[in-house]
């Protein structure tokens, strides 16, 4: 069976500027996704397009999110990269949340929002502590408007308090740290696999 994925970066860095780490994790991530089974089709830098504030799934001219909405909800697997800022969630992270939020009014006969049988992953990155407080924002956001989130999805890595070495710049991925995106990575191809035969029942309004 064919599975695809799709990552978004939130990175605050514009394309064309700075390297990424959270590039290098989302494609860390993708490659072991390819051993999976899955193919990482694309990696949509959100910081480059005008994602309008809001909680509806178009937010009128000029407004990005439709168009990546549409390309989000194609695939089986959706690897939802961020850095880490004061502690959180970046807040292109956060306004992407936001307009998910609108899945929960566009349920289908049986109750299921348009997330329901797609799989989530996250990788998280930065230099401050704040990993576990991350991936729990993302998972309870993400899960509420319909999200599957598989065992062990988070990949994340967080440096030295203050110091200025970022992932992009290791030398070389620590082991434990592919280990557990080689893991997560297994286990969302697995979901997804068994969500695409038989997606959640649901309940009739």
């Amino acid at each position: 069976m064919s599975r695809t994925a799709i990552a978004i970066n939130a990175t605050l860095k514009r394309s064309g500027g700075a390297p990424s780490s959270t590039d290098r994790m989302i494609g860390l991530i993708g490659e072991a996704l390819k051993k999976a089974g899955v193919d990482l089709t694309e990696t949509i830098r959100l910081a480059d397009h005008d994602i309008k504030p809001g909680v509806s799934s178009d937010e009128g001219e000029g407004d990005a999110w439709p168009a990546i909405r549409a390309k989000i909800l194609a695939a089986n697997i959706l690897v939802f990269g961020t850095p880490i800022w004061m502690g959180q969630p970046s807040s292109i992270a956060k306004r992407v949340c936001e307009r998910m939020d609108a899945f929960l009014s566009e349920t289908d006969e049986a109750g299921r929002t348009p997330a329901y049988g797609k799989v989530v992953l996250v990788g998280i990155v930065g230099n401050e502590d704040g990993a576990h407080h991350t991936s729990a924002e993302l998972f309870q956001a993400l899960n509420d408007v319909g999200w599957t989130v598989a065992a062990a999805a988070s990949s994340y890595w967080v440096g030295e308090a203050m110091n200025k070495k970022d992932f992009k710049d290791l030398p070389e991925v620590p082991k434990v740290i592919q280990q557990t995106i080689d893991m997560a990575a297994a286990n969302a191809a697995h979901l997804a696999t068994a969500l695409s035969a038989a997606n959640f029942p649901g309940q009739p309004k």
